[in-house]
């Protein structure tokens, strides 16, 4: 009976074994494998068989892209202005035997070689190029981590400067001359609009004047083409009354009477003196003279 105990114990601890040895590695992982304390192979995903005792998993590697956020670093510019710069890295482990191997803590080792970066490029650089300048120096940073870690099995994707603080007293400065850059634009386009509309109301009094001298100029062209045509009108109703009385052959009597109806119409105007000839009847003669000459 107790034989039976044993073997079934060291079949299930047999078992318990196989089972522990069987390892799954997922998917964007690799594992280094030591053999008797010596690196021997790297996992990649899937299922692998790992034998007891002999065979050890030393490193557990993740093959995605990772990002490391680092604290603020002082950093000095080329006209001696101490600012507080943070970057970002992007990074991802393509050698997991080299990440395993090739240097001690990978993020802190990261870390310092990009503060040390940051302060080598910021230092050959002013103020006023270092904020302008954001995308230069992330290329350069970029360029030397990737060509630094790639003895790690390590590749930098990008690197971000993620915020660069000037002291307060160049906050304060930068403040007031962005203020007043505003106010100065802000004085140029109310200049500007000011000019505008005083062009616009000078063009339009300008083009008023015009319609005003046109509507005047049209009025007394009109007015004297009114006038010619009452005049024509005129004289050509007295034209039409003489050949009139010409046709109808008026008598002495009837010449004299319209004499006696001009010198009344004479006495009825404004003139202070009226010369009237002493005979009236040599107006009618003359009236008749004039008929005859108008025949």
């Amino acid at each position: 009976m107790e034989s039976y105990v044993v073997a079934a114990i060291i079949v299930l601890i047999i078992i318990i074994l196989l089972c522990s040895s069987i390892k799954v590695v997922p998917q964007a992982n690799a594992w280094v494998v030591e053999f008797l304390g010596k690196y021997h192979t790297t996992w990649l995903a899937g299922i692998h068989f790992k034998a007891p005792i002999i065979y050890k998993i030393a490193k557990k590697v993740s093959l995605k892209e990772q990002v490391a956020d680092f604290e603020p670093q002082p950093v000095i510019t080329k006209d001696n202005v101490t600012m507080m710069v943070d970057s970002v890295v992007f990074f991802e482990v393509f050698d997991a035997k080299l990440f395993s191997y090739g240097v001690e803590r990978p993020i802190a080792a990261i870390e310092n070689l990009s503060a040390t970066t940051l302060r080598n490029i910021i230092g050959s650089m002013t103020l006023d190029e270092t904020l302008t300048s954001r995308d230069s120096i992330n290329g350069q940073i970029t360029t030397i981590l990737d060509d630094a870690t790639d003895k790690w099995g390590i590749k930098v994707n990008r690197v971000e400067v993620k915020n660069i603080q000037p002291p307060r007293s160049i906050q304060d400065a930068m403040e007031k001359q962005m203020r007043a850059e505003r106010e100065k634009r802000e004085a140029i386009l109310t200049a500007e609009g000011k000019k505008q509309s005083a062009i616009t109301l000078a063009e339009g009094e300008k083009e008023a004047a015009i319609l005003r001298a046109d509507a005047i100029k049209e009025q007394r062209i009109r007015e004297a083409q009114g006038e010619a045509e009452a005049l024509l009108a005129v004289q050509k109703a007295r034209a039409e009354g003489i050949k009139l009385i010409n046709e109808a052959d008026p008598s002495e009597k009837y010449l004299k009477l319209q004499s006696f109806e001009t010198a009344k119409e004479m006495a009825n105007g404004q003139a202070t003196k009226i010369v009237v000839p002493s005979d009236i009847a040599n107006l009618a003669g003359t009236v008749t003279a004039v008929k005859e000459i108008i025949k």
